[in-house]
């Protein structure tokens, strides 16, 4: 029996892209910590940009407080959270709140992204899904402001590992801050 078990549990790990076993989820205050730093650059008054805009602009986006979440694992070519990430998703939540609670204002953009595997149609399309997956689960199931949360998909344009194969790293949401920007 303990022969099963070990080789079934050595299987399991052979399935789990190199590397995902070590993906750790950021905590709630590694969240906070993350969107409520400064951003790199100040905008002035006057400079500030649409929600609209500020998605086309990779210059300000580049810009604004944010943290990847890699953590979160949706299932190949489908952007429903499945039902184990939901501890994943409250650990988001709780952040979103508390900043939320000392920033009325917080406008934090999510940012749904895919690894280069398919058409790009279908990895843009698919990067939107997720971020009003995400953005839904968050409002429906754990009480964030909707008007905190925006979503953009950006599909394969932004990898994290430059690479037309499939890796794990480069399907992830990111939330940015985004209020200081904002007309």
């Amino acid at each position: 029996m303990f022969r099963r078990t070990l080789i079934a549990g050595l299987a399991a790990l052979m399935l789990v892209p190199a590397g995902a076993q070590a993906q750790q989820m950021p905590s709630s205050q590694q969240i906070e910590r993350q969107l409520e730093a400064a951003p790199r650059m100040r905008v002035r008054p006057q400079d500030r940009v649409t929600i609209e805009q500020f998605r086309r602009r990779p210059d300000l986006r580049r810009q604004a407080p944010s943290i990847d979440i890699q953590a979160i694992n949706f299932a190949f070519g489908s952007a429903e959270i499945p039902r184990s990430q939901m501890g994943k998703v409250e650990t988001i939540a709780r952040a979103l709140r508390q900043i939320d609670r000392r920033r009325g204002n917080a406008t934090v953009l999510i940012e749904g992204h895919t690894d280069a595997v398919g058409s790009f149609a279908s990895n843009q399309r698919l990067s939107e899904a997720r971020a009003a997956s995400l953005r839904r689960v968050l409002i429906r199931d754990y009480g964030v402001r909707p008007r905190m949360l925006e979503t953009v998909g950006y599909g394969e344009e932004f990898l994290l590992v430059p690479t037309q194969n499939e890796d794990w790293r480069n399907r992830r949401v990111t939330l940015r801050r985004v209020d200081d920007f904002l007309n």
